[in-house]
C-alpha cells in the first residue's frame, strides 16, 4: 500500500518503520520539511520525505500522528479541508486527554476522531492505535509472543480492512468494536489508562483476565 504518515514524532517513526518494513511504501510528512527528511533517512526502506499535502493525497491509507492540539494545523498543511483525504482511510491515534490525569478535553459527548472527521470532509475516519506507548511497535514480533489487541472503530467497511491489515503488518490483532459512535469510549479507556499508570498503578492489574466466548469454547 502507499502510507502517508503526518507527523514527525515516536508514534510517527515506529509504525512507518513497521510498515515499510513490511513492504509498504511510506511517505512522511511534517510541519518541519527537514524533520521530515532526518526521519526518512533515518528509517530507511526508501521511506520518502514529503509535504504534509503530498502525504495526504492519493495514498492507500494515511495516520495523522500528531499531539491532538496539533491536529488542526496539520490538517490544514495537508489541505483537508479541501478534500485531499476523501475516500481515505485516516488512522486516528490521538488522545485529547489532560496530561497525567487522563480526563477528556474534548466537550461533552464529543469525540477526538469526530472532530477530525469535522476537519476532513469525506475521509473514511477508524479510531486506532492510541493505546500502546510508541515502542510497542518499534520491534518485529517476535513467534512466542502473544500479539496484542488494537481496538478500533469506524463507520466504513472497508476503511476497517485497510486499517486491520496494517495492524496485523506491526504485530497486533485488529478488534473492531463497531462505529464512530464507539469513538468517545476508546477515547475513555485511554484516558483510564493514563490516569492509572500516571497515579503509579499498573493498569493491566485493573482490568480483569476474562477469556472471551470463543476461547472459552
Amino acid at each position: 500500500m502507499r502510507i502517508g504518515i503526518l507527523g514527525t514524532g515516536t508514534l510517527a517513526a515506529a509504525l512507518g518503520e513497521g510498515w515499510a518494513r513490511a513492504g509498504h511504501e511510506v511517505a512522511i510528512g511534517g510541519r518541519s520539511q527537514a524533520n521530515a527528511e532526518k526521519l526518512a533517512e533515518r528509517l530507511g526502506h526508501e521511506v520518502l520525505a514529503v509535504t504534509p499535502r503530498e502525504a495526504a493525497a492519493g495514498r492507500d491509507a494515511v495516520l495523522l500522528a500528531v499531539s491532538w492540539d496539533g491536529v488542526g494545523d496539520m490538517l490544514a498543511l495537508a489541505g483537508a479541508s479541501g478534500g485531499t483525504l476523501e475516500g481515505t482511510p485516516l488512522i486516528d491515534p490521538t488522545n485529547a486527554v489532560a496530561h497525567g490525569v487522563g480526563v477528556l478535553l474534548t466537550g461533552e459527548s464529543e469525540s477526538m476522531a469526530g472532530c477530525i472527521a469535522g476537519l476532513a470532509p469525506g475521509a473514511r475516519v477508524v479510531k486506532a492505535f492510541h493505546l500502546f506507548p510508541a515502542a510497542q511497535w518499534t520491534s518485529p514480533p517476535a513467534g512466542d509472543t502473544d500479539p496484542v489487541t488494537v481496538a478500533m472503530c469506524g463507520d466504513d467497511r472497508a476503511a476497517l480492512e485497510v486499517v486491520s491489515a496494517l495492524v496485523r503488518d506491526v504485530g497486533g490483532t485488529p478488534a473492531v468494536i463497531g462505529g464512530m459512535d464507539r469513538a468517545r469510549q476508546l477515547e475513555e479507556a485511554a484516558g483510564f489508562v493514563i490516569g492509572l499508570a500516571f497515579a503509579g498503578f499498573d493498569p493491566n492489574s485493573a482490568v480483569p483476565r476474562v477469556p472471551s466466548p470463543t476461547a472459552a469454547n
